[in-house]
């Protein structure tokens, strides 16, 4: 349940419990006259460039300018196309024998090459203007010119229209920074953070405070990074989040903290991790974060977020995760079947937790083909090993099995009425256990979404942003590898639900804990919990339930011991939340040195070898694999393509 991005970088945001709704309404106004008065920034400041190439328009003209950038593209040597990161400008090259120097500087300079060039802003020729472009209307009447810097050939084209591998991306990340859609992509993240940081810090009083890097083991959660210490035997650990930190610091009085903390979990990258006044405070806090620095040409966000709890999210969406820009919700339809002959459905029902769940397709009769109907029903098998039934209750095509004419003759109509079923809808019935029913329906409500949309349906319109807080989480799960056995659902620190505190000693995976995600668009973008301030009661945690050895973290236990607030905080995954706003296809679009989905830094061929003499100051030799374990392990961790 853990975060699942490789290196993402959090916002962690900590405050005890207290008067921040009070605050966050009492703060509105001065956040408009902030924003009212914020100034226009000096792009050319310090700089030998008077303007930048994007800003110029008709405004300018007679203008003597001097611009700096790279040369996108020449024609027939009459005219060059200047670039900086924010646009493109036309220079027109003199032909003037007395502007021969000027000339050969930029017909033989190679694209991509930097050059400076001052010369006067005129009127494109009537008929000659690009209204594609925000400078269209003008160009620049060269005077002089230098030659920054001359470029080689490049592996691959800056023009965003030519499609590159992302291995070639990477491994050339300085030049895949020059183009448009990365340069707007680090640039709107910038913006956004440092609107957070003005409203935590100048409008709601929080304190910005570096925690350390290098730290101790942590037990339970993600794998973390170790790195070697000078001492023998010692070593020191990359923390997973501040989350420590963060509760050390309210014991310290430091009542309001936040920080842009960069978290590292050695997992590799995956596919797309009190009182209720409480909660409520935290929450309209992050609400009027995102409020507050949402960019203003992706439309307003609407307050306050609604909210599910996990057994709402889990019986609705089949996932702690949903996309609730689109419909298309499980239903429980056992009761309709309580009295059917169909053996599969049958035999869940005469099971303790046996059900009936069904989603509706719209028009999927209409723009489904039955080879996508085989696929979903493969897709069900083999990921879940349960069966999928579809059904076409209202369809022309008589593609129903002779199980779903059956059902169509025993339950159509109960089905018709519960489902609200119109013309050309399909429905997907399933039976088992609740959680497995909801889970598989889960995941084919996504993938017909995405087949419905392929056929050219609209369902999940990308203009829309619609956030979602689900509370009410499991506060312990079964082990995978031993279910006898709990483990934290998110971390060992998150405190119980007061309501549960009582189901501890006699049905703790029973117990609610008092953690709270935000979603956005089916994606997790934030995650945070109202945290045990009790020592005992966090020892106890440790101790009977998670096993752990409470030395471990003696440190916290004994501060919590010391007078600890009752506090609570939340984490944002800055560049999941960047990536989802700038409608990047992967989170390595919006960061500037990423790593690839192995973990590898492809431009600088990290990580490295190191000597061995490097090795000795820190008493580590390296034990290599002999063939059979290197074969075993490539066997294990086939090699993956970058995307």
């Amino acid at each position: 349940m853990f975060s699942s991005w490789f290196k993402r970088l959090d916002r962690g945001l900590a405050t005890p419990a207290g008067r921040i709704a009070q605050l966050i309404c009492g703060s509105l106004s001065r956040s408009l006259v902030l924003s009212a008065h914020r100034r226009v920034p000096e792009l050319s400041s310090f700089v030998a460039r008077t303007n930048t190439c994007g800003e110029l328009r008709s405004s300018h003209l007679g203008q003597e300018v001097t611009l700096c950038g790279w040369i996108q593209y020449r024609r027939q040597n009459l005219f060059l196309v200047l670039r900086d990161f924010q646009g493109l400008v036309q220079v027109v090259i003199p032909q003037d024998e007395s502007a021969a120097s000027v000339k050969k500087i930029l017909c033989e300079a190679p694209v991509e090459s930097v050059v400076q060039v001052t010369g006067t802003v005129i009127s494109r020729p009537p008929g000659q203007e690009n209204p594609k472009m925000p400078t269209g209307e003008i160009e620049i009447k060269v005077k002089t010119a230098e030659l920054l810097n001359s470029c080689k050939k490049l592996p691959f084209e800056m023009k965003d229209f030519v499609k590159k591998t992302e291995a070639l991306r990477l491994q050339y990340r300085y030049l895949d920074l020059r183009s448009f859609q990365m340069q707007y992509n680090l640039r709107l993240r910038s913006q956004m953070v440092t609107k957070m940081r003005e409203y935590l810090c100048n409008l709601h009083g929080f304190v910005d405070v570096e925690t350390p890097t290098l730290f101790k083991r942590t037990p339970g959660g993600a794998k973390e990074f170790v790195i070697p210490s000078r001492e023998p035997g010692k070593f020191y650990s990359l923390p997973q989040s501040p989350q420590q930190f963060k509760q050390l610091l309210m014991v310290g009085g430091l009542d309001r903290y936040f920080q842009v903390a960069r978290c590292y979990r050695d997992e590799g990258s995956r596919p797309d991790r009190q009182p209720e006044f409480t909660q409520t405070g935290i929450r309209s806090l992050i609400e009027g974060l995102l409020q507050y620095s949402w960019p203003s040409d992706k439309g307003p966000v609407g307050v306050p977020f609604p909210s599910v709890t996990f057994a709402e999210a889990l019986a609705s969406y089949g996932t702690d995760k949903p996309d609730t820009r689109f419909g298309m919700k499980i239903v429980d339809v056992s009761d309709v079947f309580i009295n059917t002959e169909v053996g599969f459905l049958q035999d869940a029902l005469s099971k303790p937790q046996g059900t009936v769940k069904a989603i509706c397709l719209p028009k999927g009769a209409k723009y489904l083909k039955r080879k996508d109907i085989e696929s979903i029903r493969k897709f069900a098998v083999d990921h879940f090993d349960q069966e999928v039934l579809p059904v076409f209750p209202k369809a022309n095509r008589n593609w129903n099995s002779p199980v779903a004419k059956f059902v169509m003759e025993e339950q159509g109509l109960g089905l018709n009425r519960r489902m609200e079923i119109q013309e050309e809808d399909v429905v997907l019935l399933t039976a088992g256990e609740h959680k497995t029913a909801c889970s598989l329906l889960g995941k084919l409500r996504l993938e017909c979404a995405d087949l419905l949309e392929a056929r050219g349906v609209v369902l999940r319109d990308p203009a829309v942003f619609s956030f979602l807080w689900v509370v009410d989480f499991p506060l312990f799960l079964p082990k995978e590898d031993s279910p006898g056995e709990l483990e934290s659902a998110h971390h060992p620190f998150t405190a119980p639900h007061p309501s549960d505190v009582h189901l501890l000693r006699t049905e703790p995976e029973k117990v609610r804990s008092q953690h709270y995600d935000l979603v956005l668009n089916g994606s997790e973008v934030g995650g945070g919990s109202i945290r045990i301030h009790d020592a005992q009661l966090q020892r106890t945690v440790l101790e009977v339930f998670l096993k752990e050895d409470v030395k471990l973290l003696s440190h916290l236990i004994q501060a919590l011991d010391y007078g600890a607030p009752p506090h609570g905080g939340i984490a944002l995954g800055l560049d999941r939340l960047i990536c989802l706003v700038t409608g990047a296809p992967s989170i390595r679009d919006v960061i500037a040195f990423p790593k690839s989905f192995r973990g590898q830094d492809l431009m600088s061929n990290a990580p490295d070898f190191i000597p061995p003499e490097d090795l000795k100051p820190y008493h580590i030799q390296v034990s290599w694999p002999t063939e059979l374990e290197a074969e075993k392990n490539s066997l294990k961790h086939p090699h993956r393509p970058e995307s």
